[in-house]
């Protein structure tokens, strides 16, 4: 049942991606059922009695579930449809993985109720800031297209229409700063469960491998970047790559190891 669902979230998603930018009432309709249909099937797949399924496949898919609800939200407040490009494409992908890699059963009878908190405030943190690194490549590419020496009316293509249905720069960033310190939060409150829970939360002390490395160097990064905008102004190219190298590190973190601990290495939880 779970892998119809993907599938059919899957398929409208790409039909949220092949929508002319006109439909804006039917993109939001089909989006809602696709992120609807895409939750159920994450639910039926990751939760059973007792136990919990975890893999990157399940983790990246409800990041990018996470994602698209945080688009859909923003794009009734912003004209965002060029984010559109950039996420559905994504979410497609991520609705197909669980189905290729379903990854490993983790009993969960004996743990402590504060390990689905934290396994909750995990995704969220993931998602937040999955969409503000779609956010901070959208401007990048916008702030390119301001600088190019051609007209924008030519050669623009289907990327540089969707740029030019973007708001302005300064409105962007607006948005890309909220998202990160948003998830900047989250991610705080992550690193401080993990930390302070980690006899509970895994039953073993607190391990400094390189989950946790990168974690805490994603953090330090994301937290560098809000204390620069607050006290020397940074933003522009400097923010984009900040935002760009903490979102990298952070899918290091825990996506990037299962992938080459489940795909690569064959090996289970750990």
């Amino acid at each position: 049942m779970q892998n119809t669902l993907f599938f059919a979230a899957a398929f409208l998603y790409a039909a949220c991606a092949l929508l002319p930018s006109r439909r804006g009432a039917v993109i939001s309709g089909v989006t809602a059922l696709a992120w609807f249909a895409h939750g159920v099937a994450l639910w039926g797949a990751a939760f059973a009695p007792g136990a919990l399924r975890i893999g990157f496949a399940i983790m990246l898919s409800a990041a990018l579930w996470v994602s698209v609800a945080a688009y859909w939200f923003e794009n009734r407040n912003f004209a965002l449809d060029g984010l559109r490009r950039l996420v559905m494409p994504c979410a497609f992908g991520a609705a197909l993985l669980p189905v290729l890699f379903p990854g490993a059963v983790m009993a969960i009878e004996n743990r402590s109720s504060a390990f689905g908190w934290h396994v909750a405030v995990a995704v969220l943190a993931y998602s937040t800031l999955t969409i503000a690194a779609f956010h901070a490549v959208l401007m990048a590419l916008q702030e390119t297209r301001l600088h190019a020496r051609t007209a924008p009316s030519s050669g623009s293509g289907w990327i540089g229409g969707t740029l030019d249905q973007l708001p302005a720069l300064l409105t962007m960033e607006k948005l890309l700063f909220r998202l990160i310190g948003i998830g900047f939060v989250l991610l705080s409150l992550t690193v401080l469960s993990g930390v302070v829970f980690s006899e509970q939360l895994f039953g073993q002390a607190m391990r400094w491998d390189h989950k946790n490395v990168f974690a805490m160097l994603s953090w330090v990064l994301f937290g560098a970047l809000l204390a620069g905008r607050h006290w020397r102004g940074w933003r522009g190219k400097t923010a984009l790559r900040f935002t760009l190298a903490g979102f990298a590190t952070l899918a290091l973190a825990y996506v990037g190891s299962r992938f080459v601990l489940e795909v690569v290495l064959h090996r289970g939880i750990a």
